[in-house]
Parts: C-alpha cells; structure tokens; sequence
C-alpha cells in the first residue's frame, strides 16, 4: 500500500480506501462484511470511509465492529452527515447546529470509537446558515470529537466558501469527495483547481463507475443475478451508466487494459489515482478476493499513450459538465 497527504494536512491516508456505502448492512451480511474489512486491513487499507445514513446507520454499526481490535492509531476512520436517518424526524436531517451535534455523537457510538478522523458534510444544506454548519463542525474539531472537516459534492464556490470560513474558525477543511471516474469527469474543469488553489484533496467515489469499468455489464443484456446492477437498491443508482452506448464505449477499454497489463478494473482505479489531487480512491466490496485486485492500481502509472487510448474509447459518452454537481445536488433538505 501507498498513502497521500489529505490537502495541505499532515494525515495520510492510504490510496486505497474502503467505502461501505452500498454493502455493509443491506447488500451483503455482516459477517461478509467483516472478512471484507479484514482482507482491507491484510492488505494494508488502513482508511476507511462511512456514513450514519448508510443502511440507515447499520453501515457505522457493523464497520466499527469489524474494527474492534484494531489499534485506533493505526486507522483513518471518516463518517458523513447531512441525510436523513433514524425516524426521519423532522430536525433529523440536514447540517443544522442540533442535527450535527447529535449525529457525531450517535457515529462514535456505533462505530465504538472516541473520535473520527474526518467528519465531512455529505452534502450541502440549503436551508442552514454556512456559518452555523461550520461553528458546529469546529465545536466538533474542538471537542476532539473530529480531527479534521471534510464535504462531500459541493461546487467549488461552495467549497471555497466553506474554506474561508473554516480558516476563520482555526479549523482545517481538507478533502472534497466527489464521485469521479473515467466516465464522470464533472469535477475536472471548477473543482480540482479550486481544491488545488485552497490546498484540499479528492477522496473519490464509485472510480470503476459502480462496477461498470469492471466491463461485466454488455449492452443489451440484463445482468446477472447476484451483481449489483441486479440488486434493486443498488442498481437503481447506477442509470447514468448502464445504457447501451456506454457499455458498448467501456468494452473497448478491454484492449487497453490487456496492453497496461492490468485487469478493467484495476485500469479504472489507477486511472483516477493519475490525478495529482486525488489522496485516495473509495472501493467497496462484497467478496474479500474482490479488493485484491484494486489494491493492484496502487503505484501504478499510465503513460500517455494509455490515456490517450482510454479517451479515444470512451469518447462522447463521457460526462463533463460542471454543472452536475450542482443539478444534482438537494435543493431542499432531504425529508
């Protein structure tokens, strides 16, 4: 394994870090979990990435007792806040003062652990006040309940708002984790250079496209039973990507990734780690054998002539614009 600085902090976290958003406590059982997150730790991801809304706070529950053991000071452990959980009340949700508040406390417990490395604002509310979002968080940071602040899909003007801010409060804002893939590129042009310019680095989620860069899914063909385009939660999240043009586009990377040596998978992760400012890829996982092979992308680089190849590829059917992040971004809080 390799690490990278988070921003312009002194945390290193490794490049490949484990996600649990669509698996721990919904798609796979918890003692599947738990060999995953064993096999993360065999193979040297000392990071690991949640959050209380996923599986509506089973995710935390069952990731902090697969850690048990564990020496604390060894491991990242990142936690989210902002969507609904518990009873969905109606102060249950959102970055107020009173839900933050509540919602580190009830992420310690679960993830039995006094403190989170990073706790990051899963996206951003609306409908609370910037600055009593980032009073809150540095009441967090100060009470030693959190290290450092991150967000998650924020534009960039948001996220140089939140920066200035938190500079004010002498708190450190520090990581942005956007999706980001060969096929969703919308961070590239706003983003990444505003996060360059404040000092702030990209955990990114879903790099192999929620498994489509893995080149299982053909066009025209349903998928098969026990992926996770088959599962009816999970492959819900993936319609941006399943049609037919683009699995066509992604099975021309087949040859690519034959000629770098590297599985399609492998190809994917290690071509989001190219990007200077990302710290750390989030996989997931629901077999042990599966992150073996995307720890493989760790070290690797792609020379050009490979990523000329990938671009060619995949063409048009690459999503760009910026404005993505901001159309899909809630414009009320979530209830």
């Amino acid at each position: 394994m390799e690490f990278r600085y988070l921003g312009d902090s002194g945390l290193k976290i490794s490049e490949i870090t484990y996600g649990n958003w669509l698996t721990h406590g919904s798609q796979i059982e918890n003692e599947q979990a738990r060999r995953c997150v064993r096999k993360a730790l065999d193979l040297g991801i000392s990071t690991f990435d949640t959050a209380d809304v996923y599986a509506n706070t089973a995710a935390e529950t069952v990731l902090g007792e697969a850690l048990q053991g564990e020496r604390r000071e060894s491991l990242e452990i990142f936690t989210k806040v902002y969507w609904p959980t518990g009873p969905r009340g109606h102060n249950d949700t959102g970055l107020s003062r009173k839900h933050i508040m509540e919602s580190i406390d009830g992420s310690l417990t679960r993830l039995q652990t006094d403190y989170v490395d990073l706790y990051q604002a899963h996206r951003y509310d609306v409908e609370t006040p910037l600055e009593e979002t980032m009073q809150a968080f540095a009441d967090v940071v100060r009470a030693g309940k959190a290290l450092y602040i991150g967000v998650s899909e924020w534009t960039a003007d948001q996220i140089r708002a939140g920066h200035a801010m938190a500079k004010d409060l002498g708190i450190q804002l520090i990581s942005s984790q956007p999706q980001y893939s060969m096929l969703w590129r919308v961070i590239d042009e706003e983003v990444v250079p505003t996060c360059r310019e404040l000092g702030i680095s990209q955990i990114v989620w879903s790099p192999m496209a929620q498994g489509v860069l893995s080149g299982k899914y053909a066009p025209g063909q349903q998928p098969t039973e026990g992926t996770r385009a088959a599962h009816a939660e999970a492959g819900g999240a993936m319609g941006d990507f399943m049609k037919d043009d683009v699995l066509a586009a992604v099975q021309k990377l087949a040859p690519v990734a034959d000629d770098a040596g590297l599985s399609m998978a492998t190809l994917a992760i290690a071509w989001v780690l190219q990007n200077d400012n990302v710290a750390a890829a989030l996989v997931g996982a629901s077999r042990p054998e599966q992150l073996e092979e995307n720890v493989k992308a760790v070290g690797v680089r792609l020379d050009d002539e490979i990523m000329r190849r990938i671009d060619e590829a995949l063409g048009d059917v690459v999503q760009r614009d910026p404005g993505q992040t901001a159309a899909r971004s809630p414009k009320g809080r979530a209830v």
